[in-house]
């Protein structure tokens, strides 16, 4: 079953924009995804099609409506996890890519404007996620990155199935660094541990380096990291 991809939004001429490219366009051309944007307009009743107003209170912007993004929310009528992207929405993380490209796909709602009326996220069960601490013009671009990160992990597409062991997030630290051909450029050589073919102390060396990358430049997920070491297992009997 090929994991599925919904995403309602007020510009479905934009996808699929970059995931037509490269690794998520080849595997989208050989139907390992499928991708299915929906103008949200259409589900808009008046003859205007409005999808939007003003915000409740006053305030600058305009709001997205509740009831047409509910009826648009209902005509995907399957059991996918329901997204928004939104930055008020928990953030994206590895772990949650790695669970949703575990699964069947998702629908995902493209915010726009001020934001959406709230009382859509009280009635139907939406999970708003946000793809960093800055804000967007809108959701769709948001909504690449987070398919993206699904579809690389989808079975097949990255080639070699250790492609994405090493990389940043999947265990918690930063990647070590890489180096390629030439050795020798601008004056700066490649790593002589790199050059040794010891593939031991390789190991080693990136592993401390992916540990000092991290501690220096991400200290939040060294102690984040730091502290699932020491934490003891589930269940694990504590002698005070």
């Amino acid at each position: 079953m090929s994991f599925a991809a919904t995403v309602l939004t007020l510009y479905p001429e934009m996808f699929p924009g970059p995931l037509g490219q490269s690794l998520a366009g080849r595997a989208l051309s050989e139907g390992r995804w499928l991708l299915t944007p929906v103008q949200i307009r259409d589900f808009a009743t008046d003859k205007h099609r409005s999808v939007d107003d003003t915000p409740a209170g006053g305030g600058a912007g305009m709001v997205m409506r509740a009831d047409v993004l509910a009826a648009a929310l209902d005509s995907v009528p399957d059991d996918r996890p329901k997204l928004a992207m939104s930055p008020r929405g928990k953030p994206l993380t590895q772990a949650l890519v790695r669970d949703l490209a575990a699964g069947p796909g998702v629908t995902i709602l493209c915010g726009r404007f001020e934001g959406i009326d709230e009382r859509l996220f009280e009635a139907r069960a939406i999970t708003p996620v946000s793809i960093g601490d800055y804000i967007l013009s809108g959701g769709e671009v948001a909504a690449m990155v987070l398919l993206d990160a699904c579809v690389r992990l989808l079975p097949g597409v990255m080639g070699a199935a250790s492609s994405g062991e090493d990389e940043s997030f999947e265990t918690g630290l930063l990647e070590y660094p890489h180096y390629t051909r030439p050795q020798m450029w601008e004056g700066r050589t490649i790593p002589e541990v790199l050059r040794s073919g010891d593939h031991a102390r390789i190991a080693a060396w990136r592993k401390s380096r992916a540990e000092t990358d991290t501690r220096l430049r991400r200290p939040d997920l060294w102690e984040r990291h730091e502290g699932a070491r020491v934490r003891p297992p589930s269940g694990a009997r504590r002698d005070d």
